[in-house]
């Protein structure tokens, strides 16, 4: 068989269901290899669009998604949603096509050198150059791709390799690390750390999330009477209607959940990446007591010196010190918990236009289930999607917060909807990121993958404007006009809407989410409250 044949086998091997790209001259063999394959091909309208298709196929699933792109541009197109992946702990595995081998050696059409450039954004990668190193170079981009931190790994296939003969080789037997036992001995000191502090409290992150701990934390909260906040990629770990719960944490100024990282003596963190949330935010004098559990080594800052490491199995950790622990005597965020909830809350029947962003999640919240999906893309809403969206179980409001680009929102929502058929999805953008990705509405259409669209619009980067007015006091080239949304959406053949009063979006979004087809939703937003925010938060008084 040809190399080229090799690899796709090699793909089947590693239970690969979707490759999601575009194809190229120099990828052609693999093309044509893919035809007699059970790996369903995703043609997508931009690079990007298949690679942040990839990135959350790979959060949601924890099996490495896969994109495949030509050389060149395609291959370059690729690195946004490469790096996207590889800074949020997303498996992902990009195969990108070459010049034949005859040509590295001088300029010649389109040629660049892809491992290089992709070497900044990868866990790994690598050329394929002889046809018999091609199992194991399959292989290891899906291992690397997928051990703890997970993130993104690429193989580069020169054209005339992948059309080269190969006998003799067969795909690799796909093992998987085995997540090794605690030390005893670090139980034991986290065991006496916890049960001394007065006032413990938990930060959680993504990496609860990754490893399936989400049980096993919301029993050593409810058994240790201890108090949780998480990133906002650790959403959903523990419910938001746990009397435990504090939210998210994220912003880089002090919200009403720093009021209980300023009591605590002790922060127990699981899961935690310093990547979402800097240390310095939550101890800035570096006097917490850290309890770092996790499966990898704690990375090194001067406001996160751990006092122990506990290193292994997350949900074993959690679970041998909570049997082992006494509990804490203190319920010392109750009052704080409801400062936060409240927030939520408020604006239920808020009856303003245009519709302030917590009226929009609260309306978004009470159509969807608790396991339906939203994907949130990246400006201004996703500081109120994190900060105020109840979240109920993981994975399900996915949002990029490591290398957090925007463009992701909509091709994320066609790879969630392509792994979870039997779920609502809605992806949640600004009209800035919605149009950096807007193409994938026709591969929606194509594939019959009914998603919602909720655009939150106001002609505007308004996570910009935020910190212009913050640091100047004015805004500076930030504004922009828009399409016709709802024409614009038609014209793919999907449904389009538009919110005319606040009293009408609910139903919308009923309508919208019953379809079997995609919708478009343009929901004009009020993003004066952005700087509102600010200044509440500017000047809190933290509740006793």
């Amino acid at each position: 068989m040809k190399v080229a044949e090799l690899v796709v086998r090699c793909l089947e091997n590693e239970d690969v269901a979707y490759i999601f790209g575009l194809p190229g001259e120099e990828n052609l063999h693999v093309m044509d290899a893919l035809a007699d394959s059970s790996i369903e091909f995703v043609l997508t309208r931009h690079e990007q669009g298949a690679a942040f298709m990839a990135d959350v196929y790979g959060r949601l699933s924890g099996k490495a998604g896969v994109c495949l792109a030509t050389l060149g541009p395609g291959a370059t197109n690729l690195v946004t949603g490469i790096a996207d992946a590889n800074l949020d702990r997303a498996p992902l595995v990009a195969i990108t096509g070459q010049a034949s081998l005859d040509k590295f050696h001088k300029e010649s059409h389109q040629f660049i050198d892809t491992v290089s450039l992709f070497q900044p954004v990868t866990k790994w990668n690598t050329r394929i150059m002889l046809p018999e190193v091609t199992a194991e170079a399959v292989r290891k981009a899906f291992k690397v791709a997928q051990t703890e931190k997970p993130g993104a790994t690429h193989i580069e296939l020169p054209e005339d390799v992948a059309s080269r003969e190969v006998d003799g080789c067969e795909p690799l037997l796909a093992q998987f690390p085995y997540r090794t036992e605690p030390l005893e001995h670090q139980v034991k000191r986290a065991v006496k750390i916890i049960s001394e502090a007065k006032y413990p409290m938990m930060l959680v992150g993504n990496g609860a999330i990754r490893t399936r701990a989400s049980a096993a934390v919301r029993e050593f909260a409810e058994k240790l009477n201890i108090p949780v906040a998480e990133t906002f990629m650790g959403k959903g770990v523990i419910s938001d209607d746990s009397p435990y719960s504090l939210r998210t944490v994220g912003l880089q100024v002090r919200d009403y959940v720093s009021c209980g990282f300023d009591r605590a003596d002790v922060v127990i963190t699981v899961g935690y990446d310093l990547v979402e949330y800097a240390p310095a935010n939550w101890n800035p004098n570096k006097d917490k007591k850290i309890v770092h559990i996790d499966t990898c080594p704690a990375e090194v800052d001067q406001h996160y010196i751990v006092a122990v490491g506990v290193l292994g199995d997350i949900s074993l950790s959690l679970r041998e010190i909570a049997d082992r622990a006494t509990p804490s005597g203190a319920n010392y965020t109750k009052k704080l918990r409801q400062y936060i909830v409240r927030e939520f809350e408020d604006y239920r029947d808020d009856t303003s236009f245009p519709i302030k962003p917590q009226k929009i999640l609260y309306d978004l919240r009470q159509v969807l289930r608790a396991d339906d999906i939203v994907v949130s893309d990246v400006g201004a809403h996703k500081i109120w999607v994190a900060r105020v969206f109840p979240c109920y179980e993981p994975n399900t409001c996915i949002i990029s917060n490591g290398f957090a680009s925007m463009g992701i929102g909509l091709p994320g929502a066609v790879a969630a909807k392509l792994l979870y058929p039997e779920k609502r999805v809605v992806t949640v953008s600004g009209d800035g990121g919605f149009l950096m990705n807007a193409q994938e509405l026709e591969t929606a259409v194509r594939l019959n993958v009914p998603v919602v669209a909720l655009v939150f619009s106001d002609n505007t980067y308004g996570l910009i404007e935020l910190k212009q007015m913050r640091e100047f006091g004015r805004s500076t080239q930030i504004h922009f006009e828009n399409p016709d949304f709802v024409q614009f959406a038609r014209s793919f053949g999907a449904a389009g809407y538009r919110v005319e009063g606040a009293d009408e979006l609910r139903d919308i979004l009923e309508e919208a989410l019953s379809l079997d087809r995609p919708a478009v939703i343009d929901c004009p937003v009020d993003y004066s409250e952005n700087l509102s925010l600010m200044e509440r938060l500017g000047s809190l008084i933290c509740p006793v």
